[in-house]
This record gives C-alpha cells, structure tokens and sequence, in this order.
C-alpha cells in the first residue's frame, strides 16, 4: 500500500528538515565533472580538426551541431530504455558510447568520417543525461531536489569551463590528442563511477506496482507544471545555450568591432555569474519554492538578454553594457536552471524512473539550441542584432508568463501522476 497522500506545500509553510545528501549522489556530480571536463577539452580542437580536412567555415561548424540534432533525434529511445532496463545500466553505457566515439574520433581520416563519429556520440551524449538525471532525482531526498539539481548542473558547469584551457595546450601538441585523453578518462570515469554505483542499495533496484511505474511522457504532458517546464526548458536553450554562444561572438565582431578577446570575456562573465548564483542558491527552491525562483530567473535571464543591444553605445559605456548585461542573464540562468530540473523532479518522486519525461525535458532544451541560433541568426542578417536579442528575451518573457499562473509545487508528485488515465 502505497505512502498517504500529502498536500501542496504553500510558500507560507514551515520547510521541512531534509535528509543529506545520500554518497550515490557525489559519484553522479563527480562523473558529470569529468564528462564536462572532457566536452571542454575536445570543444577548441574539434572545429579546428574540421577544418584541416579542407572544409570551410560552414561545413567545419557542422561539426559541432552533429552531437545535439543526435541527442535529439535519439532523446526519446533513450527515455523508454532507461525505464526499461534501468538508469544504471544506461548511465555507462551512454559513458562508454560517448568514450567510443570519441577515440574514434581521433582516428578520422576524412571530414565525413568525423561528422559521423561526432554524431554517434549524441546518442551516448542523451543516454548519461537522462540516465544521470533520473538517478539524481531518484535518490536525492525531498527536501534537497533543488540543491542536487544545482550541485550536478554546477559540476558540469565547472568541468566545462576548466576544460578549454587543457585542451587549448593539447591541441598546441596534437589536433588529435584531445580526443584520445577525454575517451581515456571517460572509460576511467565509466569504471569508477560503476564501481562506486555498484556497492549502492539503492542504484539498481528495480520496483513494481502502481506508485513505482515510470512516469510516461503521455501522462507527463497532461500536468501543467510539466508543460510549464518544457517551456521554459526550451527558453533556457535558446537563450542560454543556443544564442549566446553562437551570437554573442559575432555581435561583438560585426556590430561592436571589438577584438574577439571581448566576446570571450562576455562569454565568461555570463559563465562566472551563472556558477557563483547557482552554487549559492542552488538550494533556494527546496526552500522557497519551484515558482517564485524560475520566474525570477527568467526575469533576469530576459533582462540580460535584451540588455546586450545597448552594448552599442560608444566608448566605455558598451563595454560596460555588454558584461553587464552578460553578468545579469548568467545569474538569471544559475537561478533557473537548478529550479526547473526541481520541479520536473517533484512530479517524478524517489520511487520510479522519470526517463521517459525527463527525456522530453531535454529535447525541448535541444530544440531551442538548434532553432535558437539559426533564427536568431537570420534577424541579426536581416534586420539587426537588437531585434535577434529581443527575440531571444521575449521566449523567455513568453515563458515567465506560462510560469506566473502555475500553483506552487511540492516535494511529492501530484496524485495519480504516471498513471494512465482512466
């Protein structure tokens, strides 16, 4: 018989004391550090590999896209095997898919054996992240959902900053090199991590019965704090991942005429803002709740993001303007991230595997980093860069809205979630 059923938490009640944060869940933040780590080492060779097989600008950024349109194209597979073979087994298994990929990468001999290769590894890419995300929510107690949500998003951010530097000095010895130590150190994380996730009680253990079935995407979508979720999932990719790299960089180009060292500057702020919010308000969620935080996220993220056309003011004052508003929108993103992921993992709860609407959460972030940039794109080419910006902050306006009018959420999923309507 399952556990009673307990009411919404109001912003008003009392928080209750929250278990710590069980050792499984430090294994998981540990290997998205090194995934990360890894994503960064190989992310200054790779378009740089491209292009020594004779290809041009276009051809060698494809490259980099190849790893999302996989983790798109397979993010549903993946969701219903991890409910179907459980969330350990796809967790290194999407490792070592990721870690094969990429020493094969370093073997290419031809552009398209890359492009290929590359592309191979989303399908591990998509594998690790729902797997990992599923555990996460699964083990973390209710009371820390948010705090675990920011901790791994945290790691990952971290890794993927440190990463650049290492693989800037590899690539100085060999393009290739790159690729061989992140497969390396992926195969060590795989053995690792599986030894740690081996010795769990918890990892592993398969449940049945009603309360335990695996929340489906079909009845994911009939709760409003989910759809409220994919919206603002999809914001965060077209904002967050999507536009600001890709745009970032040719504003401060083309519409500055500023040196690229400012565009990486700005890329840092945003990163720098985003990791220190994030590490300390990963917990304000659990604490005040899922709403009032995502909405002030995205607020912030909208700001920051439609705050960059100003960057053209002359002088100092567009420098000022465009690590401002980079600093505004990373700490928008540190807040919401961590928010969002919380309050997907609520309606999901400790008993069951959420890989199947954890998956369609990550697609609907994918989806924004592929339409993000190439819409945004066209506007900065067709019109001008502000009108790209305001674009980009209006999807996350749209979003905050979509969140205004949801209840506040509570640490258990809602009544009958995961189960198939009658």
């Amino acid at each position: 018989m399952g556990a009673a059923p307990q009411r919404e938490r109001t912003p008003g009640d009392p928080t209750p004391p929250a278990a710590a944060l069980p050792w499984e869940v430090w294994a998981l933040l540990a290997g998205s550090f090194l995934v990360a780590l890894g994503y960064g080492i190989v992310a200054p060779a790779l378009p740089v590999f491209a292009s020594s097989f004779g290809v041009g600008v276009t051809a060698a950024s494809a490259v980099v896209s190849a790893l999302p349109v996989m983790r798109l194209v397979f993010a549903p597979v993946s969701g219903r095997l991890v409910a179907r073979v459980g969330e350990r087994t796809m967790y290194l298994a999407g490792l070592l898919v990721v870690a094969a990929s990429t020493g094969a990468c370093a073997l290419a001999t031809s552009y398209v054996q890359l492009l290929v290769f590359r592309g191979l590894g989303g399908i591990g890419s998509t594998m690790f992240t729902v797997s990992a995300f599923s555990l996460l929510f699964r083990l973390a107690p209710e009371g820390r959902r948010g705090q675990a949500s920011g901790l791994f998003t945290g790691a990952f951010l971290l890794g993927g900053i440190s990463g650049p530097a290492f693989g800037g000095a590899l690539v100085a010895v060999d393009l290739r090199a790159p690729f061989v130590v992140y497969a390396v150190a992926l195969v060590v994380a795989t053995i690792v991590v599986g030894a740690l996730l081996a010795r769990s009680r918890q990892v592993g253990v398969r449940r049945d019965g009603p309360e335990e079935s695996p929340l489906t995407l079909g009845a994911a979508l009939r709760l409003p704090v989910y759809r409220a979720s994919l919206v603002s999932s999809l914001a965060t990719g077209w904002a967050v991942q999507g536009v600001r790299v890709a745009l970032v960089p040719l504003f401060v180009a083309v519409a500055l005429g500023r040196e690229p060292l400012w565009a990486g500057i700005a890329l840092t702020v945003f990163a720098v803002g985003d990791g220190l919010v994030l590490l300390a308000t990963s917990g304000l969620s659990d604490r005040r709740g899922r709403r009032p935080v995502i909405v002030a996220g995205l607020g912030l993220v909208a700001l920051g993001t439609a705050s960059l056309a100003l960057a053209v003011l002359p002088g100092v004052a567009g420098l000022v303007v465009l690590l401002v508003a980079s600093g505004i929108a990373g700490a928008g993103a540190g807040l919401l991230q961590p928010a969002q992921g919380a309050a997907v993992a609520d309606l999901v709860g400790s008993r069951r595997s959420g890989g199947p609407a954890l998956s369609g959460f990550q697609m609907a972030a994918d989806v924004g980093a592929i339409i993000g940039p190439i819409a945004a794109g066209a506007l900065a080419e067709n019109a001008s860069f502000g009108v790209a910006f305001g674009l980009s902050a209006a999807i996350a306006l749209a979003a905050l809205l979509v969140w205004v009018r949801m209840p506040e959420t509570s640490g258990s999923p809602p009544e009958g979630a995961g189960t198939r309507a009658p």
